[in-house]
């Protein structure tokens, strides 16, 4: 008896010292320590009589990522208990391994061991990872039919997050108000849920309701709140949010927030706090920066974005994938193509361009607006994967420059290669065909856009197909495609307007532009160099004086190069010289060389030495002050 009770005390002081090394090995993440220890457990044969020590194994493999050993470490228990599944089901779920972490769930329930609260929280999360919206339903009617989220709260917060995660928003709402306790974890889930999801003001409601619920946010929820509040571009509530933060002191102890009020400004266009946020942070690292420079890209701010760039070398950062491909960007915005070579060059030594598809897509765009159309082909043959972004981005490129027949080519090609064209390409081949004059291409195309019902989700499509027909002098089709667009836009009456006036249909084209006003949609600026040259062209003098004096003071559009052209060319062929010469008087003098040069040959034209004086005099003092 005593031999055996000495015994058992000597097992549990062992099994004790075990566990203390084991969690000294997890700390460090030094698996081959943690490896000797499983021998030296596996050999005392307390792997198959202690549970909590296999257990406490199996954590411990899992926290240093080495999972095919947790599971190697399952395996050699003879008699397996729910605490010794839960850790590696936990181990897979925390790595992200949704699908072994659901296998390991099965395995559980097929030796006939009943799951608890904790195996529950894991398979949730398996289940938000691998969106397998079945499998949570179920485990979610048996938690509900066993009463546990009365008595464990964490089961409450993994339900929300795993409907919220699966997209199913409306279900993850109806849980959290029905939880008997709702907690910051639960309130959390839901409006990162959201947040993902594109829904800010749901997001944002949520929050305030948590709010009046007594309910402090924590750093997470402010991190989902502030991608709401980007969302939505509501600046004044990422102000307030930015001001908690900074009391609280979150910044220091948080990097992921900086990065979330870097990006929150961003998308709200307040680069300049954006980047005042960035110098104050404690910590900056790549993803911040790698937001700036994203947000300096995406406004059109090239030039800020590649010194912002150049700081985060000097600061010993490296950029990943998602910077490089901001960065080919900026250098497309400056036509800095010098500086693309180099990160090019850069993408290529380091072999990223066999991992990451998308950084083919981004030099391709980079050289094709640049202008260097050849190299920009030639980086597209040279891609392991060509995808449809990448083909995209050429054709876009062929077409911006007005080569309409090698955009043509390209899109042919891309689909012999067996993909499927998107709307940006067809928007992009449509305008090949405008250059090219190929109307039945461009039919086909329409045809395809129809079938496919891509009209109805997306905008860019109705103006290029417009143009299009409208391009081609197929102008009855073109005011037909207008008429049956689900939403007509300032870009596709634009387009309309456009063929009218290079046709010279005058008249028609300013019934476009009532019928446009008409329906509620504002003019642009384009809109007005649109129906003033049509009047220019046409005659109609009065028509476009009237356009002209009410782009600015009804609609607060200021003239620019291409209105005033279209006015004295307009006053210039009626011969009302002396109104055509008051609007010469009005134009800012940084743009009298480019209009009055085309107005000297004119005036030869119309035999007016006058005004051919005053042009010419115009044109020496315009490029003195140049």
């Amino acid at each position: 008896m005593q031999r055996g009770m000495a015994s058992m005390v000597r097992s549990r002081t062992t099994a004790s010292s075990f566990m203390t090394a084991l969690k000294a090995c997890a700390e460090k993440k030094d698996l081959y320590q943690l490896s000797k220890i499983h021998a030296d457990i596996y050999n005392s044969g307390l792997l198959q009589r202690d549970p909590y020590l296999g257990s406490a194994l199996v954590s411990m493999y899992a926290k240093c990522g080495a999972l095919t050993k947790a599971r190697k470490v399952v395996g050699e228990i003879a008699v397996r208990d729910v605490v010794i599944l839960n850790a590696l089901i936990a181990g897979y779920a925390q790595h992200g391994c949704g699908k072994e972490a659901l296998a390991c769930f099965q395995q559980m329930r097929s030796e006939g061991l009943s799951p608890n609260a904790v195996t529950y929280v894991s398979t949730l999360k398996a289940c938000a990872i691998t969106q397998n919206v079945d499998v949570g339903e179920r485990i979610h009617d048996e938690i509900a039919s066993q009463g546990l989220l009365e008595k464990h709260v964490v089961l409450g917060g993994a339900l929300v997050d795993m409907y919220a995660k699966c997209g199913f928003l409306r279900k993850a709402q109806k849980v959290l108000d029905e939880l008997p306790v709702r907690n910051v974890v639960s309130w959390s889930a839901l409006i990162a849920g959201y947040a993902q999801h594109g829904c800010g003001k749901e997001a944002l409601d949520c929050f305030q309701r948590m709010r009046s619920e007594g309910i402090s946010p924590n750093a997470i929820t402010y991190g989902c709140t502030l991608k709401a509040c980007g969302i939505m571009q509501d600046v004044d509530m990422g102000d307030k949010i930015h001001d908690e933060i900074a009391n609280l002191g979150l910044l220091e102890k948080h990097v992921v927030l900086g990065g979330a009020l870097v990006d929150m400004y961003t998308k709200c266009g307040s680069l300049m706090k954006a980047q005042k946020v960035l110098d104050k942070l404690p910590v900056r690292n790549v993803v911040s920066w790698c937001t700036l420079v994203s947000g300096y890209a995406q406004h059109g701010c090239g030039k800020e974005a590649l010194a912002c760039f150049q700081r985060m070398r000097s600061e010993g950062l490296s950029p990943d994938v998602i910077t490089y491909a901001c960065i080919l960007k900026a250098c497309a915005i400056t036509q800095d193509i010098d500086m693309g070579k180099r990160i090019h060059d850069e993408i290529a030594r380091q072999g990223l361009l066999e991992k990451h598809v998308m950084l083919g897509g981004a030099l391709i765009d980079m050289y094709a607006k640049c202008g260097v159309l050849v190299k920009a082909h030639k980086v597209l043959v040279e891609l392991p994967v060509r995808d449809v972004v990448s083909w995209s981005a050429l054709i876009a490129g062929y077409a911006q420059h007005d080569f309409g027949s090698e955009a043509l080519a390209c899109f042919h090609e891309m689909q012999s290669d067996g993909l499927s064209p998107n709307a940006v390409t067809y928007a992009c081949a449509l305008k090949a065909c405008s250059i090219t004059r190929e109307v039945a291409m461009g039919d086909k195309i329409h045809y395809e856009i129809a079938r496919q019902g891509l009209l109805e989700k997306h905008v860019v499509l109705h103006g290029a197909l417009v143009d299009m027909y409208a391009k081609c002098g197929f102008l009855k089709k073109a005011q037909k495609v207008l008429n049956e667009l689900p939403v007509r836009d300032a870009v596709s009456w634009n387009a309309l307007i456009g063929g009218y006036a290079q046709h010279g249909c005058g008249k028609e084209a300013l019934a476009c532009f009532q019928w446009m006003q008409q329906e509620g949609t504002s003019p642009t600026a384009i809109t007005f160099v649109c129906v003033l040259s049509s009047c220019s062209h046409s005659g109609l003098v009065d028509e476009g004086q009237t356009l002209f004096d009410i782009m600015t003071e009804r609609y607060g559009i200021l003239p620019e190069e291409e209105s005033y052209t279209c006015m004295v060319d307009l006053f210039g062929r009626a011969r009302h010289f002396d109104k055509a010469m008051r609007v010469i008087k009005m134009m800012p003098a940084s743009i009298w060389p480019s209009v009055l040069s085309a107005l000297l040959g004119a005036c030869r034209e119309w035999g007016n030495v006058e005004l051919g004086r005053l042009a010419y005099e115009r044109v020496i003092e315009g490029n003195d002050l140049c």
